[in-house]
């Protein structure tokens, strides 16, 4: 997709335009996209609002600048585990963001974006924070994601309600626990065609709860990805090899509820009768998925968490990729060296009902 010029600040970038040496203006998630965007996976086309146009709506306006400046202040002198004082500081903030205007060459800026995409179209607005989506640490779902928006007023509504979403009472707290400046984070703000997919859901390349590298895990339910997402949903389960395809263990959820987009803009939460009788995903579909997710994590290098969609003609759509936080790295092995080995085990010295004798004593003494 090529942009239109925005003629100067606030920038906005094509995804296919984003390289991953950008988070400081696209933030992880939008940084994680162009990365997937260059090398030829398949993501909805779209575009990024930099943190550029966050920092000129909030230090444009010396009202705004003078209050979001006093409550950077105060969020940092107040202790980590003070969550009642840190959730008024963080309400304070994001109602100075909502109640500011949106400057009005953002607002050009993201009207020619947005018609680049077509008329009308209906898209995805997600918050792409700074911090965000880093090996180091895991901010997922703390700003937020408004689906099915149309219109260039509801995107510009959408993007004000992003940046506010930067101080939610999460984000705010998991800042302070990491000891991140309030005043250094920034959003940027991705803007993504809506996929109307008939399943989607979550992929690890690695599995979360036992730490084999060799096993994908995909949770997936029918509609919208935001029921598996949010928890609101009992997906379908499937641990897969992703090298064979073998499925090596499926488990069906009772999916009682799907989201779905509702024509002219916005989602829905309807009621799914007998959920659970049948899998949302052919096995074929879950081995395709995880021989994606295993390309995606040789290209990154690490074990992903993926977001994916599957629209309604059967494509698979990547709508976001970051790293597993909580696995324990893995052992680099020694080389080998030529010769035997002798290799012993002492736990069944913690059986033993007889005192050892003065020989096994002496043995133990060499090999100590």
């Amino acid at each position: 997709m090529e942009m239109p010029g925005t003629g100067g600040s606030p920038p906005i970038l094509g995804l296919a335009d984003i390289g991953a040496g950008m988070v400081p203006l696209v933030g992880g998630k939008a940084a994680n996209l162009g990365v997937l965007c260059a090398a030829g996976f398949p993501v909805p086309e779209g575009f990024c609002l930099t943190t550029e146009a966050y920092r000129h709506a909030t230090a444009g306006d010396p009202h705004v600048q003078g209050q979001l400046a006093g409550l950077h202040t105060a969020l940092q002198t107040t202790a980590e585990d003070d969550l009642a004082a840190l959730a008024a500081l963080a309400a304070r903030a994001r109602e100075v963001i909502l109640s500011a205007p949106v400057p009005a060459e953002t607002v050009e800026a993201i009207e020619r974006a947005y018609a680049a995409l077509g008329n009308d179209v209906p898209v995805a607005v997600r918050s792409s924070a700074t911090a965000e989506d880093l090996p180091s640490a895991s901010f997922a779902g703390q700003q937020d994601t408004y689906l099915n928006v149309v219109g260039t007023t509801a995107v510009v509504d959408a993007v004000r309600s992003c940046w506010a979403s930067l101080w939610t009472d999460r984000a705010v707290s998991y800042r302070a626990s990491r000891r991140i400046d309030p005043a250094a984070v920034a959003l940027a703000v991705v803007v993504q065609r809506m996929v109307d997919a008939a399943a989607a859901g979550v992929l690890f390349t690695a599995n979360p709860l036992t730490g084999r590298r060799q096993q994908a895990v995909i949770d997936a339910s029918p509609g919208l990805g935001e029921a598996v997402v949010s928890g609101a949903v009992n997906p379908d389960h499937f641990v897969v090899d992703p090298a064979s395809g073998s499925v090596l263990e499926r488990r069906l959820g009772d999916k009682r509820i799907a989201v779905r987009p509702i024509p002219g803009g916005g989602t829905r939460t309807v009621a799914a009768s007998n959920g659970g009788a049948a899998a949302c995903l052919t096995d074929q579909q879950a081995a395709a998925l995880a021989a994606l997710g295993l390309q995606v994590e040789r290209h990154f290098g690490a074990p992903q968490d993926i977001e994916w969609a599957i629209a309604g003609d059967g494509r698979v759509w990547l709508v976001q990729s970051r790293p597993i936080t909580t696995l324990f790295p893995v052992p680099e092995r020694a080389a080998a060296r030529p010769g035997t080995r002798v290799y012993l085990c002492f736990s069944l010295a913690q059986g033993l009902t007889r005192p050892i004798t003065p020989m096994g004593l002496a043995t133990f003494r060499v090999l100590a």
